[in-house]
């Protein structure tokens, strides 16, 4: 059963108008009240009051706000479902360096994107949320981030090997997982202030994993299991601290390299030849397996600085996340690939959750079509 399609007429849709579809909009672009009052032609009180739903726009006013915020008239009308994220619902790395319009824009781009999957699963059998009954919001006990890497792995039939391809296993397993991208809203250095962050507030988990904080394989799969450990183990519980960060850091070491395993391969003297070859077989840094020799022993507190010493003079290429299959989230790229088989288009999908074609390739990680040539008489 498909949702009722929403007004697109101007005069309808200011008829029909959705506060909250304004407020979604405006912090998808990271813009502020004040600055869409500029772009639109509205006071900046206007605008509040649409967005408490005290005014509704004239017809005129809503094609004016869809050409600021770059979105069909039809969006801003009620008739379709929209979740709601609030700030408190998601885990935030590096809360303190992101700013609140920062955060706005994240948990804004989470509602789009839970609303363009559940479109799609209407249409497209999804995996099912597989997840022990601990890592569920009515479970009354967790195990320690430890105990629940190792559960979770022997859950997942993944034994104490290496997992080649980390982010395919979420979304193999119903974790919702998409990339975020802030290359508009940047530090100095020309790098995004939002790392990761994920939320159990919607009826599937989401990770949101942002590639150009930094474009290295290694350090992205870290960051999904980092993020994964905040999914299973801190449901129910709002906001990030910095005991929660360091709860998700042990799960995320102990579920991509196995103590039990780990521990005898990992060198007792510092040798980064040998480091190297761990990581590519376990796919993790080698400052990373530093770290785990640390935790396990293997090597004093002044090997370890000595070999983040020895690490940082050595010059290294990234590896890039998209050379790596399976480290890229295509879910909800193969679903709108595969209802392209019956003849369902981009442009169709667009036009049923009123955004633009370019926002679903976005949301969806395809990658936008070159511009063809020909040569004309």
């Amino acid at each position: 059963m498909t949702d009722p399609s929403p007004p697109t007429d101007p005069l309808a849709v200011a008829r029909a108008f959705d506060p909250g579809r304004l407020t979604q909009a405006r912090r998808v672009r990271g813009i502020s009240k004040t600055e869409l009052h500029r772009l639109v032609g509205v006071s900046a009180a206007a605008i509040g009051q649409y967005e408490r739903g005290e005014k509704r726009p004239r017809p005129d006013t809503v094609l004016a706000l869809a050409a600021a915020l770059g979105v069909p008239a039809g969006f801003f009308a009620y008739g379709r479902p929209r979740a709601k994220v609030e700030i408190a619902e998601a885990s935030f790395r590096r809360l303190r360096s992101t700013t609140v319009g920062q955060q706005q824009q994240a948990t804004a781009y989470v509602e789009q994107a839970w609303e363009l999957s559940r479109y799609l699963e209407t249409r497209i059998e999804f995996p099912e949320l597989d997840l022990p009954a601990w890592a569920h919001a009515d479970a009354e006990q967790v195990p320690d981030p430890i105990t629940a890497a190792q559960q979770l792995r022997e859950h997942w039939n993944l034994g104490a090997a290496p997992i080649p391809h980390l982010v395919y296993e979420l979304e193999q397993h119903g974790i919702l997982t998409v990339f975020f991208s802030m290359k508009n809203d940047t530090d100095e250095d020309g790098k995004s202030k939002i790392d990761a962050f994920s939320t159990n507030a919607l009826p599937r988990p989401m990770i949101v994993l942002t590639p150009d904080k930094a474009d290295d394989v290694l350090r992205h799969r870290f960051t999904a299991a980092h993020e994964l450990g905040h999914v299973v183990l801190h449901h129910g519980r709002l906001g990030s601290d910095v005991e929660m960060e360091r709860q998700a850091d042990l799960f995320a070491s102990e579920f991509l390299t196995p103590r039990d395993v780990i521990r005898d391969e990992l060198p007792t003297r510092l040798n980064i030849g040998a480091l190297e070859e761990l990581s590519a077989i376990w796919g993790v840094s080698v400052k990373m397996l530093i770290r785990r020799s640390r935790a396990l022993e293997r090597i004093s507190e002044s090997t370890a600085r000595r070999g983040y010493i020895t690490l940082s003079s050595l010059p290294r290429a990234p590896l890039r996340i998209a050379d790596y299959p399976g480290e890229k989230p295509e879910l909800l790229r193969n679903a709108i690939e595969l209802l392209s088989t019956i003849d369902v288009s981009i442009s169709d999908i667009a036009r049923e959750v009123q955004m633009t074609p370019r926002h679903i390739r976005r949301l969806a990680g395809i990658d936008a079509e070159e511009p063809k040539l020909s040569l004309v008489r």
